[in-house]
């Protein structure tokens, strides 16, 4: 079995338990899928563990050769955040481009270092002699939220419009800003570089800043080229090149191609789409739309099972996992501070709903992407104790990323049906 029939076959299964879902467990897709992947994976370590399975052997294998910062990096997140960017109401987001700036730039710098320092002095209480640089680095890739998870979650929730545009635009944008902290320490704990305010300066304006004008320009070329297309086939086409060889070209000139999805979506959705209705008229667009809506779930789906694949290659302990445990109120409270504090200068000019702050800290949930920015830490560099730090960061960022969506995506419900109660009675 090779790397592509493998992907195949997960893509089968990821599709069985959407379709079993439906009637079975009947919770969120993305919930289901991930909890289907961790059981999956749980069966394979056992069979391995137990029995030596050949077929199990096989599969860890294959796994253990895929590349998933190329695959998920640089492949897949490319269409998953330009399907979400489509569904963004920019009028919206316009209201709350105050709190959404706030939450990606103040709150994912402040979480970076808030979980840095609380992970750094847990180890040592525990005997882990972690160098703070490399909580730092676990700090980075864990506090921006998942575009990919919180989009899928809080959608179906049906969360105050307020409330739902702050954690949608934060997933959407902070992810760009989470990978440039991200690279910025990688560069001081692996190679050296030293991290002056000129050198991330630089590196901010480059990476963000080049991202977000190269997703206008992919935007106004796109809408150019769609408009004046006559065939809805070659709209829908034209709209697969963005997160394919726009993607693509923004990673090799080392922009961020995240920013530059959520921007060109962000724009093709609001303003193309409305053009192109009033052209074509509405069965047309709504064509495109649900082929991007059902590409979303599909990959969505994929991703899921794709990373609980990932943690059946890796030899665990338990003290890990109880590191993993033990960072998950971390991750929380690091996460209630850094989102809490903006929304005190905040609400001295507006009206929030009270359960603001606690909805989104809740509903900051982690995935795919800070797994994708685990699994980049080099192999069998760095050895805590007799553990690799690659396997060591891996596997608890697994842990958290599984707290995250499926016990806080299954519990964020009442905490968004009571924000409703309440403004219902208002």
């Amino acid at each position: 079995m090779n790397a592509w029939y493998l992907i195949c076959f997960l893509s089968a299964i990821a599709i069985f338990i959407a379709f079993a879902n439906q009637y079975i467990l009947k919770m969120q897709t993305t919930i289901a899928i991930t909890t289907g992947s961790v059981v999956i994976s749980l069966l394979l370590i056992l069979a391995v563990k137990l029995q030596g399975d050949s077929t199990a052997l096989e599969i860890t294998q294959v796994v253990s050769s895929i590349n998933f910062n190329q695959l998920l990096l640089k492949g897949m997140l490319g269409f998953l955040l330009f399907a979400g960017a489509l569904e963004i109401n920019l009028a919206a987001l316009k209201k709350q481009r105050w709190e959404i700036t706030a939450l990606v730039l103040f709150s994912t710098l402040a979480s970076t270092f808030i979980i840095g320092y609380l992970s750094f002095y847990a180890f040592e209480l525990l005997g882990w002699s972690v160098p703070f640089i490399y909580c730092l680095l676990f700090g980075a890739l864990i506090s921006p939220t998942d575009p990919i998870a919180v989009l899928a979650i809080i959608k179906q929730m049906r969360a105050p419009e307020g409330i739902s545009v702050q954690v949608e635009g934060e997933s959407l944008f902070n992810d760009g800003i989470g990978l440039v902290i991200f690279t910025t320490i990688f560069a001081v704990a692996f190679y050296g570089t030293e991290a002056t305010v000129v050198d991330i300066g630089e590196l901010f304006l480059v990476d963000a800043i080049g991202g977000i004008v190269f997703g206008l320009v992919i935007a106004l070329v796109g809408h150019f080229l769609i408009i004046n297309s006559r065939d809805v086939n070659i709209r829908l086409l034209l709209t697969l090149t963005i997160p394919t060889a726009g993607f693509a070209a923004a990673n090799i000139w080392e922009i961020s191609g995240a920013l530059a999805m959520v921007t060109s979506g962000i724009l093709l959705g609001n303003i193309t789409r409305s053009k192109a209705t009033e052209r074509t008229g509405p069965e047309d667009t709504r064509y495109v739309k649900d082929f991007w809506h059902a590409t979303d779930s599909f990959l969505n789906a994929l991703l899921f099972l794709i990373i609980g694949m990932l943690i059946v290659t890796m030899p665990i302990s338990l003290a890990e996992i109880g590191l993993g445990l033990l960072m998950v109120p971390v991750v929380l409270f690091a996460r209630f501070i850094s989102v809490g504090a903006p929304f005190v200068v905040f609400k001295k000019f507006r009206k929030y709903d009270k359960h603001t702050v606690k909805i989104l800290t809740w509903g900051g949930l982690r995935g795919g992407l800070a797994l994708a920015m685990a699994a980049a830490i080099p192999r069998d560099e760095v050895f805590i104790g007799q553990s690799d730090l690659h396997n060591l960061i891996v596997i608890i960022t697994y842990v958290v990323v599984i707290f995250s969506i499926i016990v806080q995506g299954l519990t964020i419900s009442p905490l968004i049906e009571s924000s409703i109660s309440a403004n219902k009675e208002k």
